[in-house]
């Protein structure tokens, strides 16, 4: 710009300088402003020359500085950025479902899933939502001898081959907040079983609302409404999770005893001690009389019970693993090879008063009076160890009714004991398959001869996908006494499950 202007300069002096020179003199005076003007413009060009080269020298350098300043700042943004996101990962909720057990090993199908799945909403990270369906199959061949030592009649023997639907459930589960939660689910279970080939009805099963940790602290739960209170550890594990779905007929008369099918509508209270020592306590709807059977089996409801005082049932269990690193954190049968645990735990529940009559249909005397005051006292003990699973339980029953249509005045009651006694061992390296066995052994009254019944169960599980998709194959043998059915039964089964 420099250069340009004192051109310029030069012109117009130059043409200014020819207007008035007249002589000679006047034009080498003018020879000699004009050198000088260029020797000027050659100077000036020289130092604008020197000027841009430092300019663009200097410009080099702070484009490298900012160059540098800036990379180290990007590195340092981006570090920060990542820290950021990865924290703001973990805080964030999941705004997708979630469903696949991250913890489970990889069978043949893939890793297990989680009974439901979850949804987390994107604006209440403490609220969300879980739902699962879950549905067992069952093939079975029931071949019956009616032995009749107890008579002159002939023996007889039936063979009965049936296809049904042991579980079909819908469950449903959410979370209000920080401490409260909701559980259900509606069933229709053993849909076709049996020569009737019922269809079955849908009802409700678990609804119960779930207080954890109001005080924060692991010793004190509640659950409200109709949860299951544990009076049999196999029947408190989902029967998803038991190595065999048709349970201990002992258990399954326990789960019936107290609580009509151990979660008539209650409260408890539960609770864990750094996973050592774990407690329920409850108290709640008792079971009516006639929804138990008696010792020889037959339904109260068969001798049409009326009720005049019934109270709540109360009780509670303690469970304790007493080595360390052998904790139990979730109550399963199915561990496919992996940790180990050891608990032993005692329980005991009652019903202070059940009193009424029968109508029993019996022409001497067509209705009997009972009062009874019934108490289970409970015992259990489960370990596994990697591949090695083995558990057992004893039970005893007080006021257990003798026979409900019996020529007396009231209804004759004793003592029932039984236990049982389970096992699996899983193969990993062979695709996850696991033979079981269970034996069980009960006496349904223990002040009368003939009332035994015990059970034989072999099969093998085969765990595709844990226990989310299984098949399984099993024989049984139950051989019941004179006063309990006077029979043998050889039951071959074929199982499914798929859940999620």
């Amino acid at each position: 710009m420099k250069k340009i202007v004192l051109s310029a300069v030069a012109i117009a002096t130059l043409a200014i300088s020819s207007v008035h020179a007249d002589s000679t003199s006047d034009i080498a005076e003018m020879k000699a402003m004009m050198k000088q003007m260029n020797q000027r413009l050659a100077k000036l060009e020289t130092e604008n020359k020197q000027l841009k080269s430092q300019v663009k020298k200097t410009s080099h350098k702070k484009k490298t500085v900012a160059s540098k300043k800036k990379t180290h700042v990007k590195k340092a943004s981006s570090t920060d950025k990542t820290a950021e996101t990865l924290l703001a990962q973990a805080e964030a909720p999941r705004t997708h479902a979630t469903i696949i057990d991250q913890k489970s090993p990889d069978f043949l199908l893939g890793k297990q899933t989680h009974i439901n799945m979850k949804f987390v909403p994107e604006d209440a990270s403490d609220m969300w939502f879980k739902a699962g369906v879950r549905i067992q199959g069952t093939l079975e061949s029931l071949n019956s001898d009616k032995l009749n030592t107890n008579s002159t009649g002939i023996a007889t023997s039936t063979n009965i081959n049936d296809a049904y639907l042991r579980r079909v459930r819908l469950e449903v589960a959410a979370g209000f907040g920080e401490y409260a939660s909701f559980v259900m689910d509606i069933r229709n279970d053993k849909s076709n079983y049996g020569i009737e080939n019922v269809e079955g009805t849908f009802n409700v099963g678990d609804a119960y609302l779930k207080i954890k940790k109001p005080f924060d602290t692991s010793l004190v739960n509640f659950k409200l409404y109709r949860a299951k209170i544990d009076v049999s550890r196999t029947e408190t594990v989902k029967s998803a999770r038991v190595i065999s779905y048709d349970r201990p007929f002992v258990a399954d008369y326990a789960a019936q005893y107290i609580s009509f099918n151990r979660r008539g509508a209650n409260v408890q209270m539960y609770g864990d001690w750094k996973k050592k020592i774990h407690y329920q306590i409850a108290a709640g709807s008792a079971s009516s009389p006639d929804k138990v059977l008696d010792a020889a089996g037959v339904k109260g409801s068969n001798a049409s019970v009326d009720i005049d005082k019934q109270s709540f049932f109360y009780g509670g269990k303690v469970i304790a693993s007493p080595f360390d690193g052998w904790e139990e954190t979730k109550k399963t049968e199915s561990y496919f090879g992996v940790g180990k645990h050891f608990s032993v735990g005692v329980g005991y529940w009652a019903i202070p008063e059940l009193k009424g009559t029968a109508n029993t249909g019996n022409i001497v005397n067509p209705v009997q009076a009972f009062d009874l005051n019934r108490k289970l006292l409970t015992a259990e003990v489960s370990m596994h160890y990697k591949g090695l699973f083995l558990q057992g339980e004893y039970f005893k029953f007080d006021d257990v009714v003798k026979d409900w249509k019996v020529d007396a005045p009231t209804v004759e009651t004793g003592t029932s004991e039984g236990w049982y006694v389970t096992g699996e061992y899983v193969f990993p390296d062979f695709y996850y398959v696991a033979p079981f066995f269970r034996y069980e052994s009960w006496d349904r009254f223990t002040e009368a001869d003939g009332y035994d019944v015990t059970s034989s169960t072999a099969g093998v599980n085969w765990y595709l996908r844990g226990n989310t998709t299984k098949v399984g194959f099993s024989y049984q043998k139950n051989e019941y006494g004179v006063n309990t059915g006077d029979k043998n039964d050889d039951i071959f089964r074929v199982t499914s499950q798929w859940f999620f």
